[in-house]
């Protein structure tokens, strides 16, 4: 056998023991840590297998049946199915599944009707939004003339009387209704509303609550937005990827601004993990994970409020909560390091009207969806608030830090994870 096939045969750990090693560590800090980032989750092995699968060595620019290359016969029955799957599941006239990512599907989106210097109404990053909803240091933000709405200082909820006002003021080309911060429930039709008074297109990210939607458990955006932009590899479980989905009228502009526009050839395990993962969506064990992931969010976050912690809008509606951490006299950064140690994975973010800087914040953001994955329930949510609230109410006791992490260690290991890897 020649160099070059036994190399081809060869498993990673004999080709590139240092990068196995370190995956094989990412496996061991997953199954024994407790993750509540808002954005991950566990994706099913039937989803990892398909991105590590021959179809990476294919190359696929274009659409099916209008491929640039040969040889695409199986690829482009796969994004087919993909295509159909989208639509079906969440109810729309057209899907385009090549996009790489959550802002790659923001972009696709915007050029669509907008162009560079046109007006984008979108929601502040500090109360909630997303770097491609505007930031200045984004495309967005550079692009296109960013006017921002944010949150009433008193609910922490989205005014949308303020939107309206905003809209009539700067009448912008597009709206975007979507968040990656906001533990409330959107108001898709009055978003419709007041970018229909105005002329304006509504582009719906439904990054975060895509999984909830699909499950019926958050109301879907679909029916009231033009286009509608999504991650696949939140809470719908699949892999990381993106979507777009549209009105009719808009699928030829969609696809030509995604391909040739803005990207070239598709990750095709990627687009065939897509089409899975929304198979599985549609299946009725995944509508009661929907539901549960929003029954842990709202244990998680009352155990934590009768802690003495205080939430953002003072609850939450979906997978998310945001926490303000001023009363323990501690910073986001400060509760997210310590946190960490004792087993708990969590990110610090911003809360609206904050005083601290971006990178510092006074907040954690908590999600449920990755340990609803794992099978936890509102006991298991209890036992979280008591860690850290035992973690963040002693920030210099490293002792403490231990003991919570061991309690941590045990109850993910009542809680397996790909024990078949």
């Amino acid at each position: 056998m020649s160099f070059f096939n036994e190399n081809m045969e060869a498993p990673l750990e004999s080709v590139d023991g240092e990068i196995r090693a370190l995956i094989e560590g990412e496996l061991g800090r997953q199954r024994t840590h407790i993750e509540l980032i808002a954005s991950e989750n566990f994706t099913p092995r039937a989803v990892m297998e398909i991105m590590g699968s021959v179809l990476t060595n294919k190359y696929a620019e274009g659409y099916p049946h209008k491929k640039y290359y040969g040889g695409c016969e199986y690829v482009e029955k796969i994004e087919e199915i993909a295509i159909e799957r989208a639509k079906r599941l969440f109810g729309a006239d057209h899907a385009n599944v090549q996009p790489h990512s959550g802002s790659t599907a923001n972009q696709a989106a915007y050029f669509t009707v907008m162009k560079p210097g046109d007006t984008l109404l979108a929601m502040r990053l500090d109360h909630g939004g997303h770097l491609s909803h505007g930031h200045p240091l984004n495309f967005s933000g550079s692009l296109y003339n960013v006017v921002s709405y944010g949150v009433n200082r008193e609910s922490e909820t989205i005014d949308y009387d303020d939107v309206a006002r905003l809209a009539r003021e700067s009448r912008p080309k597009v709206i975007v209704a979507g968040a990656s911060a906001y533990p409330r429930k959107l108001d898709f039709a009055r978003f419709r509303e007041i970018a229909d008074e105005i002329g304006a297109f509504l582009v719906t990210d439904m990054a975060h609550i895509a999984g909830l939607v699909a499950a019926g458990v958050h109301d879907n955006p679909t029916k009231c937005s033009h286009f509608v932009t999504s991650t696949t590899h939140k809470t719908l479980r699949g892999p990381r990827g993106a979507f777009v989905l549209c009105e009719g009228r808009f699928a030829g502009d969609l696809d030509r601004t995604v391909f040739p526009g803005i990207q070239g050839g598709p990750l095709l395990p990627a687009v065939a993990a897509k089409a899975t993962c929304f198979d599985l969506a549609m299946r009725p064990e995944f509508k009661e994970y929907g539901r549960k992931v929003v029954e842990n969010a709202s244990a998680l976050c009352s155990a934590l409020m009768e802690r003495g912690f205080r939430m953002v809008s003072g609850g939450t509606d979906n997978h998310l909560m945001l926490v303000d951490l001023r009363s323990k006299g501690i910073t986001g950064k400060l509760g997210e390091s310590i946190l960490g140690e004792a087993g708990i994975t969590s990110n610090k973010n911003t809360i609206p009207f904050d005083p601290e800087k971006p990178m510092i914040t006074s907040g954690l953001r908590f999600g449920t969806a990755a340990v609803t994955t794992r099978g936890m329930g509102p006991e298991q949510m209890t036992a979280l608030a008591d860690a850290i609230d035992d973690v963040l109410s002693a920030p210099d006791d490293t002792d403490k830090r231990r003991e919570v992490r061991a309690r941590i260690a045990e109850l993910s290991a009542a809680f397996p994870l790909y024990e078949s890897l």
